[in-house]
């Protein structure tokens, strides 16, 4: 839930500001009356998301009421592709967003100037249904790789919209202050950790999809209690399990899991230590200079 929660209010505020930019354009163009379009493209971006999240679960859950032999196997393997599909997503998005937020109230404002000077409603609907659809893709990808917890990053996810929107409100209606520069480096850190956490679930998701395969299939063979992990590091199960307070708490924000691998050790290092490398290079970028256009 927690985790759900971060990536959902993180995303959602994104998508916030650029709701936000066009709504502020929009009414400084006098041209309130496309309004309507704005807010009926964040609904059929969330909506469109959630119709995502429902075939991704629909999935998972039929494969889980299966009774096809192999579908044991398959329902591990899937949540695997989709934990791997959010990682590329997320950290993708967590550099490209850090590099190019300077530049994307300028880059809408332009999408807003070629839509209006077409008079094409539909362009602005376009921004902001593609704008929420993508963070919103985001989310219910990360949500399928967790379908194992139950409901609770559905929880989450409704819980970080609803952050996402009174920030939307706080920022553009109340016109309160916040620093959203030091709010994205924040969340970008929290990002960062929980999506190295989501490396090692790829791995054990594989494993154990291998592991099954294995039990059906005698002449696959693997060694000890998993197949490609390799050996156990450690086993804190009963001293400070992952799913119990406060090793929960532990195993969202920094991926602890109470038996870890070598090879799980290996990924998530690998990958901590390069993602984390490119993002905290992309703060200390200098902001490029723009050319003076000529008289």
């Amino acid at each position: 839930m927690l985790s759900t929660f971060v990536i959902t209010l993180r995303e959602g505020v994104e998508a916030a500001l650029v709701v936000g930019i066009v709504l502020a354009y929009l009414n400084k163009a006098n041209r309130s009356a496309l309004n309507a379009w704005v807010y009926a493209g964040i609904g059929a971006g969330i909506l469109a998301s959630v119709i995502v999240g429902g075939a991704f679960i629909g999935v998972l859950t039929s494969l889980d009421t299966s009774n096809q032999l192999y579908a044991p196997v398959l329902k591990p393997l899937l949540e695997a592709v989709f934990g791997l599909i959010a990682i590329a997503l997320l950290s993708w998005m967590l550099i490209w967003m850090t590099k190019q937020a300077k530049s994307l109230k300028g880059e809408v404002e332009q999408e807003i100037d070629r839509a209006i000077q077409a008079n094409a409603a539909w362009g602005i609907f376009g921004i902001i249904f593609f704008a929420v659809l993508r963070e919103g893709f985001e989310t219910v990808v990360f949500i399928a790789a967790q379908f194992q917890q139950g409901s609770s990053p559905v929880i989450g996810a409704m819980g970080g919209l609803l952050g996402a929107i009174m920030i939307g409100i706080l920022l553009f209606k109340l016109g309160i202050k916040i620093n959203l520069k030091q709010f994205f480096q924040v969340m970008g850190v929290f990002l960062l950790l929980i999506v190295s956490g989501l490396v090692i679930g790829v791995l054990a998701h594989l494993d154990k999809s291998l592991v099954l395969l294995a039990q059906i299939n005698p002449n696959i063979a693997c060694g000890g209690d998993s197949c490609i992990l390799g050996g156990l590091i450690w086993d804190t199960s009963r001293v400070l399990p992952q799913k119990q307070f406060p090793g929960v708490i532990l195993h969202t924000l920094f991926g602890y899991v109470d038996r870890f691998y070598w090879a799980e050790a290996i990924a998530y290092f690998t990958f901590l230590f390069t993602v984390g490398s490119l993002y905290f290079r992309s703060l200390t970028e200098p902001k490029q200079a723009v050319p003076l256009e000529s008289p």
